[in-house]
């Protein structure tokens, strides 16, 4: 994201540019892990751009607010692991978009929070869902009530975060360590990686059982597949496997 006057504010137009990149993604096979960040200082994405929802008529909210919402419901879906570099503020809209994503990494310096509240309304692209899915109700419900923001060390005590790293000169460390993990994804077989997001994110909505069913249906997804040959075979020769998502 790159919209510095803004501080990554989310109106009409930078909707549309994330959209239209994660249709890009979407039908390129050779994407393996996405990685969302800001080429902004400072600044992961504040949110919410309200001067333009200032102009809004009351009709135009709402409908506004569901593209938002399924924009977020998108990045969440992507087959592929994505992971949040969170080295600024992500507050609303923000926090949400990072939410939706597999992985979170922080800067210490990151402030992140959803803070609807504030402004009478509530979070309104997923937060109120996933964030007691990643911190647990109760704490959830603390934070969403009061619009409280809290540092990089704060969210990964709340588990808000996978990892968090000191801020460099360059404000950049949170991606960095982003780019990290995404090395440690890449080597593994690419179908097997699709299959185990699916499972999981299906499985962890339902009991037990049908879970276990789910993970059944995408493990067959791969025994078909000539990476996992490859995989028996690089084992044997003793050498790496050369996945290629077949």
């Amino acid at each position: 994201m790159n919209r510095p006057k803004a501080k990554n504010a989310i109106g009409k137009n930078l909707l549309t540019i994330i959209s239209e990149a994660l249709d890009a993604v979407k039908v390129n096979n050779k994407v393996r892990t996405v990685i969302v960040c800001s080429l902004v200082p400072g600044v992961f994405c504040a949110g919410a751009d309200l001067k333009e929802r200032a102009k809004m008529d009351q009709s135009e909210v709402g409908p506004f607010v569901s593209k938002v919402r399924a924009l977020t419901t998108e990045l969440g879906n992507l087959p592929i692991p994505t992971i949040a570099a969170i080295d600024g503020a992500a507050l609303g809209g923000g926090l949400e978009m990072a939410l939706a994503c597999d992985v979170r990494v922080a800067a210490t310096s990151a402030k992140m929070g959803l803070v609807e509240a504030k402004l009478a309304i509530i979070p309104g692209s997923g937060g109120t869902q996933r964030l007691p899915r990643a911190i647990g109700v109760s704490m959830a419900k603390e934070l969403i009530f009061a619009g409280r923001v809290v540092d990089g060390a704060q969210a990964k005590e709340l588990g808000l975060v996978n990892h968090v790293v000191e801020q460099n000169n360059s404000g950049d460390a949170a991606y960095r360590r982003a780019l990290d993990l995404a090395r440690e994804f890449l080597p593994q077989g690419p179908i097997a990686i699709r299959m185990a997001k699916l499972a999981i994110n299906q499985g962890i909505e339902v009991d037990l059982a049908t879970g276990l069913a789910i993970e059944e249906a995408c493990y067959a997804q791969v025994i078909t597949t000539k990476d996992r040959i490859e995989g028996l075979t690089a084992f044997k020769e003793k050498r790496p496997p050369r996945y290629k998502g077949e």
